[in-house]
């Protein structure tokens, strides 16, 4: 996966907007106005890509103890982010399933509402 890839597997997600809210190089998804993703676009062209995700508290600390790079959210909460250094360790398919992952709980997490708003939007 390259960023364009990246970029566009996340924006086919119902409600998925990018936003650059810290600084021009961190690239951030968000659904529904909360954040599942999180990238630095000099790490992508530096070829040592890494992606900020979001991850059930269990689930975490299952793949930070099998795979040694996933580690604790840089900048983000130890508990419910991990950073993924995206290598050979971590797969296509893998990284999709973590990106969904992330995407899910986020979207779980909003008010019956607003999910009920996101599922209509057409894509």
């Amino acid at each position: 996966m390259n960023i364009q890839q990246l970029y566009e597997f996340c924006l086919s997600k119902k409600g998925v907007t990018e936003h650059f809210p810290f600084d021009e190089d961190t690239l951030v998804f968000k659904v529904g106005g909360k954040m599942f993703c999180l990238t630095s676009l000099k790490e992508w062209e530096n070829s040592t890509p890494s992606l900020n995700l979001k991850c059930d508290p269990e689930k975490a600390q299952e793949l930070r103890a099998e795979y040694d790079v996933i580690k604790p959210g840089y900048h983000m909460s130890k508990i419910h982010w991990n950073t993924i250094d995206y290598n050979s360790d971590v797969n296509d398919r893998m990284m999709c399933e973590l990106i969904n992952h992330s995407y899910d709980l986020i979207f779980k997490s909003l008010t019956k509402k607003l999910q009920n708003e996101i599922l209509q939007i057409e894509n």
